[in-house]
């Protein structure tokens, strides 16, 4: 009897030790160990705090380790602190010959021949995955956290509330993680949602924060379409057979409305053009010829562009990104991900892996595929020295986006922009509002098309508030997110870079640790005091001088009849640009010039639809500027003839609105054009839009 009671003592004792062993109490918990999660254990742990970061797979880094090595910096300027102390190890890495085991620094080039290393900088921007693993796994030893790896939320039940804060994150283990503050790192925004925090998943309309590039976009489109006309339905030309795969049956949207879709995913994979360091393309298990269907038509249809982007690594070694109207992004594929279950997100990004890589030797190896493609693509294979451990295939997919924290500050386009300068900054973002294609669609013609592609430059570096990288007020007080932070899809574009996930990490670390030591939530922290702190740390917050505020306008709020350059028609290749402090619209467009050697006469045609007869003042707006035309030609399709009227672009003549008067002008109803030509030009020929003001007799 006494025997068996002992042995029960000690089984009941055995059970305790081992919950007990499940219970983990620190200082701060950083759920994600992307490269914002990484900045943000050192930070903590170089304010003296004891920090401990969960990861739910076996590796550190997030995309900055798997494959992204090209740099999406935009102004390098503006990346300070850490972020910026990661590449100047990267630096440090390569000005040893030992980092060169394939190949003369002196000899690397990336596109127009630029060097690839330069002995003398203090950054490098551009790496190879295992170099970045390495660097990023010494800043996580160095910084002594205690690392969990394979350690999932459990999403369900696995979040303790207590006075509207986190007390504890329950793993799908068991294990349980307590601390005074937590951070959530991770790509998806699983603990933030877990959490009971305001989100959003998918693309806003453009009313919804008075955007002009956010929702669907089909008319601003500018890159990887389909060029040529290619079929859709599995029978060409008989829509009842059914479509082929790749193309939704579901109708597009309008132009600029919402919907929760998500733009696509893909794997930044790691080749190599080095017989002495490449494997050969694997054909996946799974395999299906008939994934790749709009690729033979694409080829069949005339487009022999190499369907994927290689940005020049070390050692002969790339970062591979999408290219074209078919390519790596696995487009339409990923719209269930952000809120799926951990089990249907390992199917989504399995398929991914199935398709990428049965893309890859579909175009070395199918006989549909042109030969000169196939030959293009000889030279080429997996690098035989990156992710050895996983077939040398990148261990993490790009997650360009999941869920975006909603709270009492959201970034948009008009912070991207500056329209609008947060007063609070955190960080500083400046690369290109970047949305890849978001669904394949049948157009009007009957043909397959791509949708959701935007690539807008914000014309410099913008300002992160902190009230986006924390909750709203009254929402879980002691958490802190850099990474699904609190933007508009678009918005989140240009936020969504390695670089600036590292400068908020380290930002919600500083906050997290100050916050925790005043005894306030997050929301309450005074910004002066963490502003000192970020400062004194290295990050860069204020806008340089050329970087002043902006003004946006839109067509609708102009008076009369304003028809902006987006609805222009282009004869010839007209160029982008944001470059100037005011205009309508989504920017305004030039002519390139000067930049062929034969110069190639391009019109701009705006097309407008008149209600009445009778006069009107025809305005025409650009940014004057000193390279401009002093002779840009307009032509206006009068009711008594084509006017041409000549205008100076080098000088501001026009009112506060950026308009000048091309005079008054009588017009019949209905359609007519104002066109502007480049013909004879003396310079950089702009134009922003055209404006019709009814003039009473």
């Amino acid at each position: 009897m006494v025997r068996h009671l002992a042995f029960a003592v000690f089984i009941l004792f055995s059970v305790s030790l081992s919950a007990s062993d499940q219970v983990h109490r620190t200082d701060v918990v950083i759920y994600g160990g992307t490269s914002a999660g990484v900045v943000a254990a050192v930070q903590v742990a170089r304010m003296g705090r004891k920090v401990i970061l969960v990861e739910a797979g076996d590796h550190v880094g997030g995309l900055t380790t798997n494959g992204l090595g090209a740099t999406d910096s935009g102004r390098k300027e503006t990346i300070g602190g850490i972020s910026r102390e990661f590449y100047r190890r990267v630096q440090e890495h390569y000005r040893e010959k030992t980092a060169w085991p394939l190949e003369n620094p002196v000899e690397a080039t990336v596109k127009g021949g630029r060097p690839l290393f330069s002995p003398d900088a203090q950054t490098m921007w551009v790496f190879e995955p295992k170099v970045a693993q390495a660097i990023m796994d010494g800043l996580a030893r160095e910084s002594g956290a205690e690392i969990f790896y394979r350690e999932r939320l459990d999403r369900e039940k696995g979040v303790r509330l207590e006075d509207g804060k986190i007390a504890a994150i329950t793993m799908e283990s068991g294990r349980r993680f307590e601390a005074a503050m937590f951070i959530d790192a991770t790509y998806e925004g699983d603990l933030l949602a877990s959490a009971g925090v305001s989100f959003a998943v998918g693309r806003e309309s453009n009313s919804v924060y008075g955007e002009t590039l956010n929702g669907v976009q089909k008319t601003l489109m500018k890159g990887h379409l389909f060029t040529r006309s290619v079929d859709p339905y599995v029978i060409p030309g008989d829509p009842q057979s059914g479509l082929v795969t790749g193309v939704s049956s579901e109708p597009p949207g309008e132009d600029g409305s919402g919907d929760r879709r998500l733009q696509a995913f893909n794997f930044r994979m790691c080749m190599s053009d080095d017989a002495r360091n490449r494997v050969p393309f694997p054909k996946p298990e799974g395999y299906d010829e008939t994934d790749y269907e709009l690729l033979f038509r694409n080829f069949e249809a005339g487009d022999l562009r190499l369907p994927w982007s290689p940005s020049r690594m070390p050692n002969h070694k790339t970062d591979t990104n999408n290219y074209g109207a078919f390519s790596t992004d696995n487009i339409g594929k990923n719209h269930d991900y952000a809120e799926a279950s951990h089990e249907d997100r390992a199917r989504i990004v399995r398929e991914h892996e199935t398709y990428q890589k049965g893309l890859m030797w579909t175009l070395a190896n199918h006989p549909r595929v042109p030969v000169e493609i196939r030959e293009a693509m000889k030279p080429w294979g997996l690098a035989a020295d990156e992710f050895v451990d996983n077939g040398n295939w990148p261990r993490q997919i790009y997650v360009r986006e999941a869920r975006r924290m909603v709270s009492d500050y959201v970034v948009t386009e008009l912070d991207c922009r500056r329209v609008r300068v947060a007063d609070d900054p955190v960080g500083l973002g400046s690369y290109n509002m970047d949305s890849h294609n978001v669904q394949r669609y049948v157009d009007e013609r009957g043909k397959v098309q791509n949708e959701g592609d935007v690539q807008v430059s914000p014309g410099g570096p913008y300002a992160v508030s902190y009230r986006s990288i924390v909750p709203r007020r009254g929402e879980a007080g002691n958490l802190l997110v850099p990474v699904c932070v609190s933007s508009s899809h678009i918005a989140f574009g240009s936020v969504r870079m390695e670089p600036v996930f590292m400068i908020l990490g380290q930002s919600a670390a500083t906050a997290a640790v100050m916050a925790m030591e005043r005894g306030v939530t997050v929301q309450e922290l005074s910004y002066g005091d963490l502003r000192e702190r970020l400062l004194k740390d290295g990050q860069v917050l204020d806008l340089p001088p050329d970087a002043a505020p902006r003004e946006l306008l839109s067509a609708a709020s102009l008076p009369g009849i304003v028809v902006d350059d987006a609805e222009a028609r282009a004869e010839g290749e007209w160029v982008i640009s944001t470059s100037a402090a005011r205009f309508v619209g989504n920017g305004y467009r030039h002519d390139a010039y000067g930049s062929s050697v034969v110069a190639e006469e391009k019109r701009l045609v705006f097309p407008v639809n008149l209600p009445e007869s009778g006069s009107y003042e025809v305005r025409f707006a650009f940014p004057a500027h000193g390279n401009r035309a002093s002779n840009a030609k307009v032509r206006l399709q009068t009711a008594s003839g084509d006017v041409e009227v000549r205008v100076n672009q080098r000088e501001r003549k026009g009112d506060e609105s950026g308009f000048v008067s091309l005079g008054v002008h009588a017009f019949s109803k209905g359609a007519s054009e104002v066109s502007v030509s480049n013909e004879e030009a003396d310079g950089y020929v702009v134009a922003d839009a055209i404006q019709f003001l009814p003039v009473k007799p």
